[in-house]
């Protein structure tokens, strides 16, 4: 163990160089025959999150809304395939969306968002 330590160390090795350019012998080989390399035929998919719009999200909501019997709203979420949590947070977002949209609006002109010493000077 130590002397194949000490070798590496030393830059000698006492692997065969016949197996690594055999390996990539046969590398080159497929590639110059013109078959196109064999691929995994098992497909990995990339997971991606699902967005929901704001319809969506309001069409959902009204939805479970509508579920009162016992079970209803479990098997819901189920065939939706979402989280209660998700429920949860859309309505905190419906709220506060619609605090925001009847929030009264100020009329007039707009305040100068300059300092007022630099809004003085022409």
């Amino acid at each position: 163990m130590t002397a194949l330590l000490k070798g590496s160390l030393d830059g000698s090795t006492d692997f065969s160089s016949e197996a690594v350019t055999e390996g990539a012998r046969t590398a080159t080989e497929e590639m110059a025959s013109g078959e196109a390399p064999r691929r995994d035929p098992e497909v990995i998919v990339i997971a991606r999150r699902r967005q929901f719009s704001g319809s969506e999200k309001r069409r959902l909501l009204a939805e479970a809304e509508r579920c009162k019997e016992a079970g209803t709203l479990g098997a819901f979420l189920r065939h939706e395939r979402i989280y209660s949590s998700m429920l949860s947070s859309w309505r905190k977002q419906v709220g506060a969306a619609d605090r925001v949209a009847l929030a009264p609006k100020r009329r007039g002109p707009k305040p100068d968002p300059r300092p007022a010493d630099r809004a003085a000077q022409p």
